[in-house]
């Protein structure tokens, strides 16, 4: 841009010297600018004092002398209205609002000086003398790694190179499902899927438990298949009470932030860049393929730059991973609810006196019909307290509790059923949302 306005200017030098006769309109059409562009340019070549090619350069916008400045007594007046604004005002008053007052302050008017015409002025004062907080700048601190195996990280990515299936129950074809070791970057479990929900999600986290042990913490997102459907459902998801049950605590990320999983998020992208998006599979099987080609390279090959990795693959920053208990072979299918203790949910009574939680129904009083009751779940006692208002009116027990422990292998079949059955609901509550919006059209 620069380059052709220089040439522009050059080529008008040259026509002004060679047509001494030539008009401003002819100028302005032999160069392609405007005439008051040509009288512009014609008077600073008039009065250069070089012949260089500086001459022909852009000049700067900058004023050549600093904005007059705010006298000090000025600068008290607009402080003093700030700090003890007008008694009829009632609130802290902003820049707008002082330059109001300050147009109409005897002390001010006397002074015999120039007032501030702008708000922009009676800002700068303000913020100069701290009565707008300045907000500093966010210090970001790394956050240290935990050791290996103490947290994993799971989450799903489409392989959008894979058609989905005309009229099939999801929008995507294929997807893999990822856990990551944050301490080690390593990643003990990938599974490439048709067809991921509630059930094979969990048979997907039993796999890699089965392969790393029990393990600290599993992070994931709020994918109904990790946590459940948000409608139906008061206590936890078969997933969620699978973890807890076995001795691992489950991390749920907050609602839109994805930061905090970031970890298998970064492995994500890099998985979509330098293996999906080169290799391109087509079918699950070349998905699983080239899968397993880019694990082995990222953990052997592959330098990883996180931190505490030294610019190194994985697999040569930590060649061996501690050793962590195995997966208990006996479990108490009850356990999940000591999560939830003092939890209360809010029902009416029905006609015939009874109330739902979680698809059991618990008798409370006919004559309490159509009143509010609250349900707070007592772990110890494996029961509800039943409030009305501020009064316990009885405890029930709660249903569908297992009540003696299970060997490991028939209480992750009793879970996956489970999940099965989460998945159905999810389904329906799907097919319902659908019917209704096809009437609602």
């Amino acid at each position: 841009m620069e380059a052709d306005l220089v040439a522009q200017r050059a080529a008008l030098f040259c026509l002004a010297r060679q047509h001494a006769d030539w008009t401003y309109p002819d100028l302005a059409a032999a160069v392609g600018r405007s005439e008051s562009w040509v009288k512009k340019w014609l008077s600073r070549f008039k009065h250069a004092t070089t012949s260089d090619l500086t001459l022909f350069q852009s000049r700067s916008h900058a004023r050549h002398t600093p904005p007059p400045s705010t006298s000090p007594p000025v600068v008290e007046r607009i402080l003093s209205i700030r700090d003890d604004p007008p008694d009829h005002l009632r609130r802290v008053p902003g820049p707008r609002t002082i330059l109001y007052f300050l147009q109409q302050d005897a002390e001010a008017l006397a002074l015999g000086v120039p007032l501030p015409r702008s708000t922009r002025t009676i800002w700068k004062v303000l913020r100069a003398h701290w009565r707008i907080a300045t907000e500093l700048p966010p210090h970001h601190q790394p956050l240290e790694p935990p050791e290996p195996l103490a947290e994993l990280q799971a989450d799903f990515t489409d392989i959008g190179s894979i058609p989905a299936e005309p009229g099939g129950k999801r929008q995507h074809g294929v997807e893999a499902c990822f856990f990551e070791d944050v301490g080690s970057r390593q990643v003990p479990y990938a599974e490439i899927n048709a067809d991921f929900h509630a059930e094979t999600a969990l048979a997907a986290v039993i796999a890699c438990l089965r392969r790393t042990g029990l393990i600290g913490t599993l992070t994931f997102d709020r994918d109904p298949r990790w946590v459940g459907s948000p409608s139906g459902r008061d206590f936890p998801s078969a997933l969620m009470r699978f973890l807890l049950c076995v001795g691992i605590t489950p991390n749920v990320c907050p609602p839109r932030r994805p930061d905090k999983k970031g970890y298998v998020e970064r492995l994500i992208k890099t998985y979509q860049t330098e293996c999906i998006l080169l290799e391109h599979p087509e079918t699950e099987e070349a998905a699983n393929e080239v899968t397993e080609a880019f694990l082995r390279h990222y953990h052997a090959e592959r330098p990883h730059q996180g931190r505490g990795m030294g610019n190194r693959p994985p697999l040569v920053a930590f060649p061996t991973l501690p050793t962590r208990p195995p997966l208990p072979e006996v479990v108490d299918p009850d356990r999940w609810l000591i999560s939830i203790h003092g939890q209360a949910f809010a029902r009416t009574v029905q006609p015939n006196g009874s109330v739902a939680a979680e698809g059991h129904h618990y008798y409370i009083k006919q004559a309490l019909a159509g009143q509010k009751v609250v349900l707070v779940v007592n772990a110890p006692e494996q029961a509800f307290s039943v409030l009305l208002g501020r009064e316990v009116i009885k405890s029930v027990a709660i249903k569908g509790l297992v009540g003696q422990a299970l060997p490991f292998e028939e209480y992750a079949a009793r879970m996956l059923e489970e999940a099965r059955s989460e998945y159905r609901r999810w389904l329906q509550h799907q097919r319902r949302l659908h019917q209704l919006s096809l009437w609602a059209s």
